[in-house]
């Protein structure tokens, strides 16, 4: 029995428009982290379950690939407004499963809808073409057609976001879509995904399988030949798992994998404007967002100042459960998250980092870890090499242009980089140099539905948001008509 109350708490799995248990019979418990408490116990799905998914998402292709595109709108826009008007009640949901703050989780929410209404509008925008033939008598026609039954896989820290982010391109392309939320945060997907069925979502097109066996479910997803298109948001290590798996059927893939972001403070930097980004990149979701900044590379001269004002900022910073008022930082997801965060601390400081705020776990809970300022890092440093994931700030000193590029780029990762400057041409060249999918220039907060969302290198492949998120979705086909001579 659910300790949880909730209208949209659902613990069972969405298949072919109906909510199964698992077959097994088993279920699995989803806990509050920010105090151990018991919220629900969820469907603990398996091989049968995922198959019978798949199998709903392909006999639903034909028809939702056919419906036109003005009414593929229709319906992701009504399913948009949905999540607005049940976007606290939602945003508790999130809180619950999730932690973070209730404030970030509302917007989260809200920004989970914005994917939605994007890509409603972009379904009636999928464009052909017409290309110039050899010849009088034949034309060439390119049109784009869906890639069929698509499968995501999704992450804890934005369990609403993520998996709007890609359900919303997928049906918009008129593809259909089986989902495996991660096991600490199922209730998200499930609420979502009744909203969908409210909205008028037909049976088949949405289809949610949670599981506290990701790595059995995640592989009949990866071989099942009736899908088509693997998307996941997650770590580089799993990412490349899938990657292999899905290789055996040459599905398309697009993977946002992790990230070790630069912030960059050049001599020149508005130093107030570039701690407020900081702290709106740093220390959201407590540090736990895959293009929050992981090493802060400040200008030798303006370091001391830099870091005066951070340690007010994170001084003042609310350590609480997500659903007290004015709480600034939740907790970690779980023990291994935290645990991590306290390695990294630990060895940097044993390699001679210099502990300037913070350091340890906070009184507000098991799980809470105390914001914390490190200085005179070292690029070799586990805090400066590893992507922490939690409310760790590791200060760099640098002297040059030249030098800070260098060390921003010596990492296969390749998701997010910041830059603050005042120098317009210092923006461009160093904006180019960064070897990132994204980089925000004089701004801390760079998501939006309307930006291509991906990275380079070792975080990944494919693009999310924007004109192009659609991209992985589609199929490009060539037809060439000829006999048109009179």
């Amino acid at each position: 029995m659910s300790e949880m109350e909730n209208q949209h708490l659902y613990t069972n799995a969405l298949i072919d428009g109906e909510w199964l248990s698992a077959s097994s019979g088993k279920t699995f418990a989803v806990r509050n982290p920010a105090n151990g408490s018991h919220l629900a116990d969820v469907a603990d799905c398996g091989l049968n379950e995922a198959t019978l998914a798949v199998e709903s998402a392909n006999r639903a292709f034909p028809a939702w690939a056919a419906t036109p595109a003005h009414e593929r709108t229709r319906l992701l826009r009504t399913w948009q407004e949905l999540l607005v008007v049940h976007a606290d009640e939602l945003a508790a949901l999130l809180t619950a499963e999730m932690g973070k703050p209730l404030a970030e989780a509302r917007g989260e929410i809200l920004y989970g809808a914005a994917y939605l209404e994007w890509f409603a509008e972009e379904a009636k925008r999928i464009y052909g073409d017409i290309v110039p033939a050899p010849a009088n008598d034949r034309r060439i026609v390119v049109i784009k057609q869906p890639v069929g039954v698509c499968a995501a896989i999704t992450p804890w820290n934005f369990p609403n976001a993520m998996l709007t982010r890609k359900v919303a391109a997928a049906l918009a392309a008129g593809c259909t879509m089986v989902a495996k939320p991660a096991e600490d945060t199922p209730l998200s997907a499930l609420a979502l995904a009744k909203l969908a069925l409210d909205a008028g979502i037909p049976p088949g097109v949405f289809n949610v399988v949670p599981t506290a066996h990701p790595v059995e479910v995640g592989k009949v997803l990866t071989d099942h030949p009736l899908i088509k298109k693997i998307t996941f948001t997650g770590s580089t290590q799993t990412g490349r798992i899938l990657l292999q798996q899905a290789a055996s059927t040459v599905k398309k893939v697009s993977m946002e994998l992790g990230g070790n972001a630069p912030f960059i403070v050049c001599e020149d930097a508005d130093l107030e404007a570039a701690a407020n980004g900081l702290m709106a990149s740093k220390y959201r979701n407590a540090g736990q967002t895959c293009i929050c900044s992981n090493r802060v590379f400040v200008h030798e001269k303006k370091m001391a100042t830099f870091s005066a004002l951070i340690q007010l900022k994170v001084a003042a910073l609310k350590v609480a459960p997500g659903d007290v008022a004015g709480a600034d930082i939740g907790p970690l997801i779980n023990e291994a998250a935290i645990t991590k965060v306290e390695r990294l601390v630990s060895e940097s400081l044993t390699a001679g980092a210099k502990l300037d705020h913070g350091g340890q776990r906070h009184s507000a809970g098991s799980l809470f870890y105390e914001p914390t300022i490190l200085s005179d890092v070292k690029p070799g440093m586990s805090v400066a090499q590893e992507e922490i994931f939690g409310p760790v700030t590791a200060l760099i000193p640098y002297s040059t242009e030249d030098e800070v590029i260098a060390m921003a780029n010596d990492t296969p990762y390749g998701l997010a980089a910041y830059l603050y400057t005042r120098d317009i041409g210092r923006a461009w060249r160093m904006g180019e140099a960064l070897e990132y999918g994204m980089v925000g220039i004089n701004e801390g907060a760079i998501s939006n539905a309307a930006a291509p969302f991906g990275g380079v290198k070792q975080s990944g492949m494919g693009r999310e948001g924007s004109r192009y998120g659609l991209d992985d979705y589609l199929e490009i086909k060539y037809m060439l008509m000829g006999g048109l001579s009179a």
